[in-house]
């Protein structure tokens, strides 16, 4: 903050605890002109009034609060700009990705500061480092039997994946449910965990309208995507579908000429399989014309460098059980 406000900040905060302790003070004299313990001039049915001082506990306690106040301000951060004779603070501020944090808490360490949140990471760490790197010797597929595991990674699923994907892991329009077997980028035990280590960043589903000739074009290839599907296609046009299945060739490239999507080797490539009921946008008729004439491109964010890849192969593990009940 600036220097103004900063001086201001500990003016008003110093005047306070002074001004506390010059009324503690006040308190503590006897004003009244009559000697302690002796009756005073106020009387209320029957009962009359005693000059008798604070309680000893009661300004004692006072006062070790007020110097409890000036001994926190002159150890801690709180008085304007000033930092305290401990550097403490709670936490790095300003930073804006994991490897500004890093260097963050190195410069602070150096600095002799104590940052509480480096030092609860370092203690947690320390306590619970060894127990994810024995989990971690396990391979995705047997990880997911063990129940403490499991218990684990749901924790840490629901503190770091649930925003996106759900609570229940079900996701939500753009983001994948994680509880059935259809998977863009492969199922099994590793795909999910390079999923979650590198992050996804789809090639993206370029805007289409334009190439299809416009709106009519875009009308045709739905039509035609639609009619893939088995229980959908006695519903639509059959003309537009027609018309949309010669279009379709610009689109066999990603989602195969089958439409069933790319696959190499047995392994899912990122382009979805426009013959099931599986929509990541929505499989409305509405929907999927906006998915061809505008695109899309979803982006998975990396958690390498967030959660550490031990931590990554437990929620790896609670992933895939979701898929693989027993």
């Amino acid at each position: 903050m600036s220097s103004f406000w900063s001086i201001w900040i500990t003016v008003l905060t110093l005047a306070t605890l002074f001004g506390c302790w010059l009324l503690l003070r006040m308190c503590l004299k006897n004003f009244a002109g009559v000697a302690e313990g002796e009756p005073m001039d106020h009387e209320f049915d029957g009962i009359q009034e005693l000059n008798n001082p604070l309680p000893k506990w009661w300004s004692t306690f006072f006062l070790v609060t007020i110097i409890w106040g000036f001994g926190y301000l002159a150890l801690y951060p709180g008085l304007g700009n000033f930092e305290g004779l401990l550097k403490w603070k709670s936490s790095n501020q300003g930073v804006t990705s994991i490897a500004e944090s890093e260097a963050s808490a190195i410069a602070a360490k150096e600095a002799g500061m104590l940052v509480q949140y480096d030092r609860e990471v370092t203690q947690a760490s320390e306590k619970y480092g060894p127990i994810f790197a024995e989990f971690a010797k396990q391979d995705v597929e047997t990880l997911s039997t063990n129940e403490d595991a499991l218990k684990i990674g749901q924790r840490l699923f629901l503190q770091n994946c649930s925003q996106c994907h759900g609570s229940d892991a079900k996701g939500t329009t753009g983001f994948p449910n994680l509880t059935d077997n259809d998977w863009l980028y492969g199922g099994d035990g590793a795909a999910i965990e390079a999923s979650i280590l590198d992050g996804r960043k789809a090639n993206g589903m370029i805007a289409w309208e334009t190439m299809l000739g416009g709106e009519e074009g875009v009308k045709e290839v739905t039509a035609y995507v639609l009619s893939l599907n088995p229980d959908r296609a006695a519903k639509v046009d059959a003309d537009l579908a027609a018309k949309g299945e010669a279009k379709f060739a610009m689109c066999a490239a990603c989602h195969g000429a089958d439409g069933k999507g790319s696959v190499a080797m047995g392994i899912p490539l990122g382009a979805p399989n426009l013959t099931d009921n599986v929509w990541l946008y929505g499989g409305s008729e509405r929907r999927v014309q906006e998915s061809i004439a505008n695109g899309r491109a979803g982006v998975m964010p990396a958690w390498k460098h967030i959660l550490g890849e031990d931590k990554v192969r437990v929620i790896s593990a609670y992933v895939y059980s979701l898929s693989n009940q027993k």
